[in-house]
């Protein structure tokens, strides 16, 4: 199903006049979790209800969302993991141009998220930082406001302390 991109009256965000939009107020929509997303995919390709591909340009489409989700969950393993590499290695074959060997290359591309994505779900690993470093936790806003009053102090008795010539 294609998202028609031509904007509607009812249930859009313009408001008013040409170009007016209403304030968003919401919070913003927390981030998708890549294994339900990778799992909707592999789905649509190896359920028992879900048909063939019709066209190419279908088998086409399926096969960048599974290569995106590789790459996604790739960024959550450890490098050198099997399911992993042979998920990759597919991804960087090419697709085949003719039917059959299409579809079979989507259904193992699909097999193969499948495997990365339990492997996933196994371990939970979260997101591998490259550096390895850990994060400071970010301030809260009072301990701003005292770091900055701390400061303004100090320039106030420093400056009361400079002796006037």
């Amino acid at each position: 199903m294609r998202l028609s991109l031509d904007p509607r009256r009812d249930g859009s965000q313009l408001v008013g006049g040409r170009g007016r939009r209403a304030p968003v107020t919401g919070a913003p929509a927390p981030e998708r979790d890549h294994v339900v997303a990778a799992s909707e995919t592999v789905t649509l390709v190896l359920g028992e209800d879900s048909p063939l591909p019709e066209s190419a340009a279908d088998v086409e489409d399926l096969v960048r969302l599974l290569r995106g989700h590789v790459a996604q969950l790739g960024a959550r393993t450890a490098p050198g993991i099997p399911s992993l590499l042979r998920a990759q290695q597919l991804c960087s074959d090419s697709m085949p141009e003719d039917y059959v060997p299409s579809r079979v290359y989507l259904v193992r591309l699909a097999e193969a998220t499948r495997e990365l994505m339990a492997y996933v779900e196994r371990s939970d690993p979260g997101p591998i930082s490259v550096e390895g470093r850990r994060r400071w936790p970010r301030p809260t806003v009072n301990v701003l406001r005292g770091a900055v009053f701390a400061l303004a102090l100090a320039c106030l008795v420093f400056a009361a302390s400079v002796p006037r010539t």
